[in-house]
């Protein structure tokens, strides 16, 4: 059993004690899962280096590159197979998820949304356990889509790795904002490492493109640097 240490590695089923939070609820991401039998301790379960955001929230980094889906991700992924009630889409994890024609906002089962093989959805995994194959929706609770739905087929799909993921959706990452401010842009980013761009020109998708690669192995600083480089 180990104290937390921020940058430390960690390998599966090693236990991490004093973990100390705001108010004590601890918002915990990839790698890591609840220790029933002590409720102030984390277990490892994906070997990498400990994260910390203050107040409260751990994560673990690792160097996977297949996306295990967890109930309330937001993902992003390619159908690939369509029945008359239900889709297939490829979010690259080890089985293609399920998403209901029913699952999109105003769908009934006399008028249902018009997807097509090979468009790119942005969705929400509803349900994902090992037994069984991952399932989608596009709607909120509310029955809303929200930013959730079919993704336009003029924008440009690309992969990255999951540690990238991670960081472009830490708020204090600046590489969104900066590009933001050069030109205008839409991004749907998926925790599963898929990145749907969009925007007025193809220079400007190249760019943005460009921009995620470099970024790859960067702290905030450096990506500030790449940004005046590749505009």
């Amino acid at each position: 059993m180990k104290s937390v240490i921020k940058g430390d590695f960690y390998f599966p089923g090693e236990v991490i004690k004093d973990v100390k939070s705001k108010d004590k609820q601890t918002i915990i991401g990839p790698g890591l899962r609840r220790n029933e039998d002590d409720p102030n301790t984390l277990v490892v379960s994906l070997a990498g280096i400990l994260h910390h955001k203050p107040p409260n929230t751990f994560w673990i980094e690792g160097n996977r590159n297949r996306y295990i889906p967890k109930r309330g991700d937001l993902v992003v992924g390619v159908v690939v197979k369509k029945s008359t009630d239900q889709l297939k889409v490829d979010i690259g994890s080890a089985e293609t998820a399920s998403l209901s024609m029913l699952a999109f906002e105003g769908a009934t089962k006399k008028q249902k949304p018009d997807v097509q093989v090979g468009d790119a959805v942005y969705a929400k995994v509803l349900n994902a356990r090992k037994e069984m194959e991952p399932e989608l929706v596009c709607i909120d609770a509310y029955y809303k889509a929200g930013r959730l739905g079919v993704l336009s087929n003029d924008g440009f799909l690309m992969n990255i790795s999951l540690k990238l993921v991670h960081s472009l959706l830490n708020i204090e990452n600046p590489l969104l904002r900066i590009l933001g401010k050069k030109f205008p842009y839409e991004v749907a980013v998926g925790v599963n490492g898929k990145v749907w761009i969009r925007a007025n020109r193809s220079r400007d998708v190249l760019i943005v493109c460009q921009a995620f690669r470099a970024a790859e192995h960067q702290n905030d600083k450096s990506i500030v640097e790449l940004c005046r480089q590749y505009l």
